[in-house]
């Protein structure tokens, strides 16, 4: 009888909790329905009081104008190239650096480590202007790899993936090298499969964070097509009589490949970030 009571009041407490999950989900997707909805919208119809919580009248024209005045496709391409490949590169460089700091032993490794991470507290903006020195001297302004080489060397891959290394059990490690493989056999074959979803957080985590690098793409990218779409649209933001719905078009350009990456890393992003949290 108290098993039965324990079980409804259990019952009762997921749908409750389900209610309430399901209630701030939708709060925060109301931000992205607004966005897509004023999009689609004529600019006096974005500033209405009370507002239309969807189109009187639907227009594409929004999007065919950002398209067509401004070079809104190389400001895509350059995003998705910057980084994809940024995330490419910090993906292979933070596993070997991880997997080294993990299961490796030499002299000074605890000390460098902590030197390592410690640079995670030193902000970008610090660095800004030594960065677009050595940027400048190397001819990598105006560049996309200008975008890309200072993000690639990532303390925060680093610190994640080790965590997933340290997981992995020594005895697969030793049990491959009785085996007769190599270091780069071990790390490839053996142990980066076990830290697939630390690799898919990562990724995710890393793409979201150098699209949305605003400050450093504008400082190297000056001309408009050498422009990210992140800056782009934001220079969108600077007219004197704004078309707020031409805005609200080039944002939701910007954000639709944010969504697709999330959707399709998801199931890696979620088990990367939950590993850990239940103890056999």
């Amino acid at each position: 009888m108290q098993l039965m009571k324990t079980r409804k009041k259990r019952e009762k407490f997921d749908v409750v909790a389900n209610v309430v999950v399901i209630f701030f989900a939708i709060l925060n997707l109301f931000p992205l329905y607004w966005l897509f909805t004023s999009s689609l919208k004529n600019s006096s119809d974005v500033l209405k009081m009370p507002p239309d919580w969807w189109p009187a009248t639907i227009t594409f024209s929004n999007y065919t104008e950002v398209f067509q005045s401004q070079p809104a496709l190389r400001w895509t391409f350059n995003s998705l190239f910057v980084a994809g490949v940024t995330t490419v590169f910090v993906v292979v460089a933070s596993s070997m650096a991880a997997y080294a700091f993990s299961k490796l032993r030499f002299k000074g490794r605890n000390v460098l480590f902590i030197v390592f991470i410690s640079s995670l507290m030193v902000p970008k903006e610090v660095m800004i202007v030594p960065l677009f020195r050595i940027s400048q001297d190397l001819g990598l302004v105006n560049n996309l790899f200008g975008m890309i080489w200072p993000n690639v060397a990532a303390a925060f891959g680093v610190f994640l993936l080790k965590g997933f290394f340290d997981s992995a059990p020594d005895a697969l490690r030793e049990a491959s090298r009785i085996d007769g493989a190599g270091e780069v056999r071990t790390f490839l074959q053996i142990m980066l499969p076990i830290v697939k979803p630390g690799i898919g957080a990562l990724f995710i985590l890393n793409f979201v964070q150098v699209w949305n690098d605003y400050l450093w793409q504008l400082v190297i990218g000056q001309d408009k097509n050498m422009k990210t779409l992140m800056v782009g649209v934001a220079t969108l933001m600077q007219d004197l009589n704004p078309n707020f719905a031409y805005k609200m078009a080039g944002a939701t350009v910007a954000a639709i490949p944010m969504l697709l990456i999330f959707i399709l890393f998801q199931r890696y992003f979620t088990s990367g970030i939950t590993i850990g949290a239940v103890k056999e």
